[in-house]
Protein backbone atom coordinates (compact mmCIF):
# COMPACT_ATOMS: atom_id res chain seq x y z
CA UNK A 1 0.00 0.00 0.00
CA UNK A 2 2.70 2.50 -1.21
CA UNK A 3 0.34 5.02 -1.78
CA UNK A 4 -0.68 5.52 1.98
CA UNK A 5 0.74 8.05 4.58
CA UNK A 6 2.46 6.34 7.58
CA UNK A 7 4.29 8.30 10.35
CA UNK A 8 7.73 6.79 9.25
CA UNK A 9 6.75 6.95 5.60
CA UNK A 10 5.89 3.54 5.05
CA UNK A 11 8.24 1.64 7.30
CA UNK A 12 6.63 1.11 10.41
CA UNK A 13 2.61 0.78 9.14
CA UNK A 14 3.82 -1.03 6.36
CA UNK A 15 6.04 -3.48 8.30
CA UNK A 16 3.24 -3.94 10.80
CA UNK A 17 0.80 -4.76 8.24
CA UNK A 18 2.72 -7.49 6.99
CA UNK A 19 1.84 -9.70 9.69
CA UNK A 20 -1.45 -10.48 11.86
CA UNK A 21 -0.12 -9.63 14.92
CA UNK A 22 0.86 -6.56 13.66
CA UNK A 23 -2.92 -5.87 12.19
CA UNK A 24 -3.69 -6.75 15.53
CA UNK A 25 -1.48 -3.77 17.44
CA UNK A 26 -2.48 -1.43 14.64
CA UNK A 27 -6.03 -2.10 15.21
CA UNK A 28 -5.78 -1.35 19.07
CA UNK A 29 -3.06 1.74 18.84
CA UNK A 30 -5.95 3.07 16.52
CA UNK A 31 -9.03 2.19 18.94
CA UNK A 32 -7.30 3.80 21.93
CA UNK A 33 -6.74 6.73 20.09
CA UNK A 34 -9.85 6.99 18.84
CA UNK A 35 -11.21 6.54 22.77
CA UNK A 36 -9.11 9.38 23.76
CA UNK A 37 -9.96 11.37 21.07
CA UNK A 38 -13.70 11.07 21.56
CA UNK A 39 -13.20 12.72 25.07
CA UNK A 40 -11.97 15.58 24.17
CA UNK A 41 -14.92 17.54 23.68
CA UNK A 42 -17.06 20.21 23.70
CA UNK A 43 -20.03 19.16 25.46
CA UNK A 44 -22.97 20.29 23.09
CA UNK A 45 -26.55 19.05 22.25
CA UNK A 46 -27.67 17.22 20.68
CA UNK A 47 -24.72 16.21 19.86
CA UNK A 48 -21.03 17.09 21.33
CA UNK A 49 -18.33 18.60 19.27
CA UNK A 50 -15.17 16.01 19.55
CA UNK A 51 -12.36 15.51 18.20
CA UNK A 52 -13.21 11.89 17.12
CA UNK A 53 -13.26 12.94 13.01
CA UNK A 54 -9.85 13.89 13.18
CA UNK A 55 -8.39 11.04 14.52
CA UNK A 56 -11.13 8.76 12.11
CA UNK A 57 -9.72 10.55 9.14
CA UNK A 58 -6.37 10.30 10.63
CA UNK A 59 -6.55 6.55 10.81
CA UNK A 60 -8.07 6.84 7.40
CA UNK A 61 -4.55 8.35 6.21
CA UNK A 62 -2.04 6.74 8.05
CA UNK A 63 -3.91 3.07 8.18
CA UNK A 64 -5.04 3.03 4.62
CA UNK A 65 -8.75 2.23 3.49
CA UNK A 66 -9.04 -1.64 4.82
CA UNK A 67 -7.44 -1.84 8.21
CA UNK A 68 -8.80 1.68 9.00
CA UNK A 69 -12.20 0.66 8.29
CA UNK A 70 -11.40 -1.96 10.19
CA UNK A 71 -10.07 -0.59 12.79
CA UNK A 72 -13.27 2.15 13.08
CA UNK A 73 -15.12 -0.53 13.23
CA UNK A 74 -13.43 -2.41 16.17
CA UNK A 75 -14.00 1.29 17.86
CA UNK A 76 -17.38 0.98 17.21
CA UNK A 77 -17.76 -2.87 18.20
CA UNK A 78 -16.10 -1.98 21.49
CA UNK A 79 -18.75 1.01 22.43
CA UNK A 80 -21.41 -1.83 21.66
CA UNK A 81 -20.20 -4.15 23.78
CA UNK A 82 -20.24 -1.69 26.83
CA UNK A 83 -16.72 -0.27 26.43
CA UNK A 84 -16.99 3.57 27.37
CA UNK A 85 -15.29 4.25 23.96
CA UNK A 86 -17.26 7.01 22.80
CA UNK A 87 -18.23 10.61 23.61
CA UNK A 88 -18.99 11.70 27.37
CA UNK A 89 -17.61 7.94 27.97
CA UNK A 90 -20.60 6.78 26.10
CA UNK A 91 -20.98 2.83 25.18
CA UNK A 92 -23.73 0.18 24.57
CA UNK A 93 -26.51 0.44 21.72
CA UNK A 94 -28.10 3.84 22.56
CA UNK A 95 -25.52 6.12 21.20
CA UNK A 96 -26.70 3.95 18.00
CA UNK A 97 -30.02 4.57 17.79
CA UNK A 98 -30.15 8.43 19.37
CA UNK A 99 -28.94 11.46 18.17
CA UNK A 100 -25.66 10.22 17.43
CA UNK A 101 -26.41 7.31 15.12
CA UNK A 102 -25.74 9.32 11.99
CA UNK A 103 -22.27 10.62 13.03
CA UNK A 104 -21.62 6.84 14.11
CA UNK A 105 -22.43 5.60 10.95
CA UNK A 106 -20.36 7.86 9.02
CA UNK A 107 -16.76 7.25 11.10
CA UNK A 108 -15.98 3.90 8.98
CA UNK A 109 -17.19 5.49 5.61
CA UNK A 110 -14.71 8.23 6.64
CA UNK A 111 -11.90 6.20 7.18
CA UNK A 112 -12.50 4.15 4.25
CA UNK A 113 -13.06 7.18 2.13
CA UNK A 114 -10.04 8.93 3.36
CA UNK A 115 -7.60 6.17 3.22
CA UNK A 116 -9.28 4.69 -0.50
CA UNK A 117 -8.02 8.26 -2.00
CA UNK A 118 -4.95 8.37 -0.21
CA UNK A 119 -3.75 5.01 -1.64
CA UNK A 120 -4.94 6.03 -5.31
CA UNK A 121 -2.72 9.20 -4.80
CA UNK A 122 -4.28 11.98 -3.17
CA UNK A 123 -1.37 12.81 -1.38
CA UNK A 124 -0.85 14.38 2.03
CA UNK A 125 2.60 15.83 1.16
CA UNK A 126 0.21 18.28 -0.93
CA UNK A 127 -1.83 20.96 1.86
CA UNK A 128 -4.32 21.79 -0.38
CA UNK A 129 -5.32 18.09 -1.28
CA UNK A 130 -4.89 16.95 2.06
CA UNK A 131 -7.51 19.70 3.05
CA UNK A 132 -9.53 18.92 0.54
CA UNK A 133 -10.07 15.36 1.46
CA UNK A 134 -10.47 16.17 5.38
CA UNK A 135 -12.71 18.10 4.53
CA UNK A 136 -14.90 15.97 2.31
CA UNK A 137 -14.94 13.19 4.89
CA UNK A 138 -16.04 15.85 7.74
CA UNK A 139 -18.93 16.83 5.75
CA UNK A 140 -19.89 13.29 4.80
CA UNK A 141 -19.92 12.88 8.21
CA UNK A 142 -22.01 16.12 8.91
CA UNK A 143 -24.22 14.62 5.59
CA UNK A 144 -24.96 11.29 7.02
CA UNK A 145 -25.23 12.47 10.79
CA UNK A 146 -27.58 15.78 10.13
CA UNK A 147 -29.97 12.85 7.79
CA UNK A 148 -30.78 10.50 10.86
CA UNK A 149 -30.95 13.50 12.97
CA UNK A 150 -33.68 15.34 10.64
CA UNK A 151 -35.51 11.73 11.71
CA UNK A 152 -35.36 12.06 15.10
CA UNK A 153 -35.67 16.51 15.41
CA UNK A 154 -36.63 17.58 11.97
CA UNK A 155 -34.62 18.95 9.60
CA UNK A 156 -34.44 22.50 10.12
CA UNK A 157 -33.48 21.88 14.19
CA UNK A 158 -30.95 18.94 13.04
CA UNK A 159 -29.18 21.44 10.46
CA UNK A 160 -29.01 24.25 12.96
CA UNK A 161 -27.82 21.88 16.35
CA UNK A 162 -26.07 18.80 14.10
CA UNK A 163 -24.27 20.70 11.18
CA UNK A 164 -23.58 24.90 11.58
CA UNK A 165 -21.64 24.27 14.75
CA UNK A 166 -19.70 21.57 13.46
CA UNK A 167 -18.51 23.82 10.14
CA UNK A 168 -15.93 25.42 11.99
CA UNK A 169 -14.62 22.70 13.40
CA UNK A 170 -14.54 20.14 10.14
CA UNK A 171 -12.35 23.02 8.53
CA UNK A 172 -10.15 23.37 11.75
CA UNK A 173 -9.70 19.44 12.24
CA UNK A 174 -9.39 19.54 8.28
CA UNK A 175 -6.38 21.64 8.10
CA UNK A 176 -4.70 20.29 11.75
CA UNK A 177 -4.24 16.54 9.85
CA UNK A 178 -3.76 17.72 6.27
CA UNK A 179 -0.69 20.26 8.16
CA UNK A 180 0.35 17.25 10.65
CA UNK A 181 0.34 15.04 7.41
CA UNK A 182 2.41 17.33 5.20
CA UNK A 183 5.20 17.39 8.09
CA UNK A 184 5.61 14.49 8.86
CA UNK A 185 5.99 13.16 5.35
CA UNK A 186 8.55 16.42 4.94
CA UNK A 187 10.49 15.69 7.97
CA UNK A 188 10.68 12.14 7.14
CA UNK A 189 11.64 12.52 3.43
CA UNK A 190 14.25 15.23 4.73
CA UNK A 191 16.27 13.16 7.52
Amino acid sequence: MSGKVSALNGRLIDNLEKTLFGKVVLVVAGTLVLAIASQISVPMVPVPITMQTFAVTMIGALYGWRLGGLTVLAWLAEAMVGFPVLAEFKSGIAPFMGPTAGYLVAFPLMAIFVGFLTEKGISANRLFAGFSLHLAANLLCLLLGWMWLAQVIGAEKAWIAGVVPFLIGAVLKSALAATLLKATIGRVKTS
